[in-house]
């Protein structure tokens, strides 16, 4: 960070930043501001995010227009039932000098929309386990190194199942934020029919490149957090595993699993930045609780008396809240 004079400074620079882009992002993105907001989170923690909602929602569109605010390269892949993991990954080909070499997928980019994840069967979604934890490929016992910053961002229709393979929980791990994305309201579906209807383009500026975002990555890891504050991050995780220590008595009756120190891990690293694009210099439990939902949603499974009772998960982790 040696554009600027202390941390606070820098601080202040991500602030200002994440403000910036917003305001470029909400000229084609009507509404939906809490899922940018949780987005862009995740962009500056460097993790990586599932998208959930019906079709028509813009979750593509919201994907394309961040990658041009962040002016970052994007690719886009279609998940589909005959995908292949050397379709996304690359693959090894014989060239003219008839040599092996390596021709990279769609997997080589600092953005990477996987659209409709759960369309494609198990071993193509698996394809993307080393690339998300190691930021590498590996092929034809070569490993090739991801360009950075690397973020998957996942979409996946929540009510047209058939045909669909459901990500494994392993996989759901790798995710730091799993956001759902709901209807507009009527103002805000008036608006985008109005900008949508039109032949007017709209071309949002570009704000930060990727070596400005690996400085404010590396910024938010060393924001300070209280002890008190990263307790409670780390007890609002154990208390989501049944049958254990710290487990409440609502855990053991209703979860049949609970989420792992990755968990703790993201809702510290989360409220870090949470407290930053909020204008604050360390996070405080309020940090934690406002990014508790997304990160806990697709960690804990319920047991079938929650589901006989139709008990929700986001219900478990207000309780716990």
């Amino acid at each position: 960070m040696a554009a600027y004079k202390n941390d606070v400074e820098a601080v202040n620079a991500l602030s200002t930043a994440f403000k910036d882009l917003k305001k470029e992002i909400g000229k084609v993105i009507v509404g939906q501001e809490d899922v940018i907001k949780k987005v862009l989170i995740c962009v500056f923690c460097d993790g990586h995010c599932l998208l959930v909602g019906v079709p028509g929602l813009a979750k593509t569109l919201l994907v394309k227009t961040i990658s041009d605010v962040l002016d970052l390269n994007f690719k886009r892949i279609q998940f589909t039932p005959d995908l292949m993991p050397s379709d996304i990954t690359g693959a090894e080909i014989l060239d003219d000098n008839r040599k092996f070499k390596f021709a990279k997928g769609p997997l080589f980019a600092n953005i990477v929309l996987a659209d409709e994840i759960n369309r494609t069967p198990p071993k193509t979604q698996a394809a993307l386990l080393e690339a998300m934890q190691e930021r590498s490929v590996t092929a034809g016992g070569t490993i090739h190194r991801l360009d950075l910053p690397f973020f998957v961002l996942a979409t996946q229709n929540p009510i047209e199942q058939e045909g669909t393979y459901p990500l494994p929980e392993a996989q759901l791990d790798r995710f730091m934020f799993n956001i759902k994305l709901d209807y507009p309201s009527f103002k805000e579906e008036v608006d985008v029919v109005k900008n949508t209807t039109t032949n007017q383009t709209i071309v949002p500026n570009k704000i930060l490149t990727g070596a400005q975002i690996q400085n404010f990555q590396k910024l938010v890891r060393k924001i300070p957090i209280s002890d008190n504050v990263l307790e409670y991050a780390v007890k609002l995780a154990s208390k989501t595993r049944p049958n254990t220590e710290m487990a409440a008595k609502l855990v053991n009756n209703y979860l049949s699993w609970g989420a792992g120190p990755r968990a703790s891990q993201y809702l510290v690293i989360g409220a870090k930045c949470h407290a930053a694009i909020s204008g604050k210099y360390s996070p405080d439990i309020e940090d934690v609780k406002a990014v508790a939902v997304p990160i806990l949603r697709h960690r804990i499974v319920k047991n079938f008396k929650a589901e006989a009772e139709g008990i929700s998960i986001e219900e478990i982790i207000q309780k716990l809240l």
